[in-house]
């Protein structure tokens, strides 16, 4: 297999050093005839990426030259049926070298040539945001991650800048350090989704251009003129999008960097003030605050959330406290209707690493919101596989007047009881999808 020069002690580029010459044979065919001869040749005939196989010749304006196999070292390695052609056509063969350099590899070939065969894994996968492709290098890899990095950039010519992240996402804001291997420092990206034109600093707000199926997907969901509270927006891949179709959201994000660029994909895509309010709080807070704004845009009528979205995968289970008695206020408005009126879907993005993640998120969910929800309403959507054993899933499920209102319960239940209330989902609300 064709591959260029090994140079495994390499851990600083060095273009010039995958420079290779080929020995192979070409045919001196005349211009007219070079598609008629290539084709009935073709299984002989030079098959490389990026290489093509017809040349000018030095020699004549008249003729051309058709490189054939590099593997062949005479005529006598061809087919019978090209050995039978060439004397037909009396074809003369000559000595053809063919000069390979840096910009002929590519970057799995590349690596492979610097990255000793110790380490199995080698590293060419990454994901694009904008001009940045963001890679998670393994630490064996570091002796080597400059030289990744500037291979990467030269290989892909919408890229302008790689960065590595070095450690995990930070819990509070949700956004990760990171080290720029080559390129740009420029890490203000412009992306595309759903629609919608989004900007950001990604070196100081979350995206995952991964969950893009999960943001369509809720998206669709949501009705025009319907009300939605997103806890956890970030930058708006979920508000922005749902208001540009009608939806009135009230969108939040603790980190002041989200924030603003929630307010600046609000005006690149040209959402009126009355589809996008967006909130700079705690989740908590502004769950409380956005139900005690929309009540008092509506005085004395009852009105609420038709969807909260809570999409923040590693706690947003925490932040279902928040709906205990969170419309004890308005019970009174509530009990005035006939017949009484739907109340908020919340779909809670959440990591699972139980076998049995029905059960699992079920139990954590009404642990924390403190009674069960009704599981025949229900949908657990799986969204991906994000480690060895670790999905993220989302939990769609209604409010009930027992959560909302803080009715409570008589007596204790026993872990007996409990379980008896959280009875999976149908499997076929588990089942995997490609996001």
């Amino acid at each position: 297999m064709l591959a260029p020069p090994v140079h495994h002690g390499m851990t600083v580029l060095n273009r010039e050093a995958f420079k290779k010459s080929l020995q192979t044979l070409a045919l001196r065919v005349p211009a007219k005839k070079v598609t008629l001869i290539r084709k009935t040749m073709s299984p002989d005939i030079l098959d490389l990426p990026r290489m093509r196989n017809v040349i000018p010749d030095p020699e004549s304006k008249d003729t051309r030259l058709l490189l054939l196999r590099y593997d062949l070292q005479d005529v006598n390695g061809l087919s019978p049926e090209s050995q039978k052609f060439l004397e037909e056509e009396h074809l003369s063969v000559i000595k053809h070298t063919i000069d390979l350099d840096y910009s002929f590899w590519t970057t799995e070939q590349i690596l492979h040539a610097v990255i000793p065969d110790t380490i199995k894994e080698i590293p060419s996968a990454y994901t694009q945001v904008g001009h940045i492709a963001h890679m998670n290098l393994r630490e064996e890899l570091y002796p080597w991650k400059q030289l990744i990095g500037q291979v990467l950039l030269d290989k892909n010519k919408n890229i302008t800048s790689v960065v590595n992240k070095i450690n995990n996402i930070d819990t509070t804001f949700r956004f990760f350090q990171m080290e720029v291997l080559a390129g740009d420092t420029n890490m203000v990206a412009e992306v595309k989704e759903s629609g919608c034109r989004f900007k950001f600093d990604f070196s100081k707000v979350y995206w995952n251009s991964r969950l893009h199926t999960e943001h369509d997907r809720l998206i669709k969901l949501f009705g025009k003129d319907q009300l939605v509270c997103d806890v956890f927006a970030g930058v708006g891949p979920f508000a922005v999008p749902a208001a540009k179709k009608g939806v009135t959201v009230y969108a939040n994000d603790l980190n002041p960097e989200s924030y603003h660029w929630l307010r600046v994909n609000k005006s690149h895509n040209k959402i009126p003030d009355m589809n996008l309010k967006p909130y700079n709080m705690d989740g908590r807070e502004f769950i409380r605050q956005a139900v005690h704004d929309l009540a008092v845009a509506n005085k004395d009528e009852w009105k609420t959330f038709d969807h909260f979205v809570m999409n923040l995968p590693d706690t947003a289970i925490e932040f279902l406290d928040a709906f205990r008695g969170l419309y004890k206020d308005q019970k009174h408005l509530y009990d005035s209707l006939d017949p009484a009126p739907a109340l908020p879907m919340v779909h809670c993005h959440c990591f699972t690493k139980s076998e049995d993640p029905a059960q699992d998120i079920a139990k954590r969910v009404n642990q924390v919101i403190g009674s069960p929800y009704d599981t025949s309403l229900s949908n657990l959507h799986w969204v991906r596989n994000v480690a060895p054993k670790k999905d993220m899933y989302c939990i769609s499920f209604p409010l009930t007047p027992e959560m909302v209102f803080g009715c409570k319960t008589t007596g204790k239940r026993t872990q007996n009881q409990l379980d008896e209330t959280l009875s999976p989902p149908p499997n076929d609300s588990l089942k995997k999808q490609a996001v």
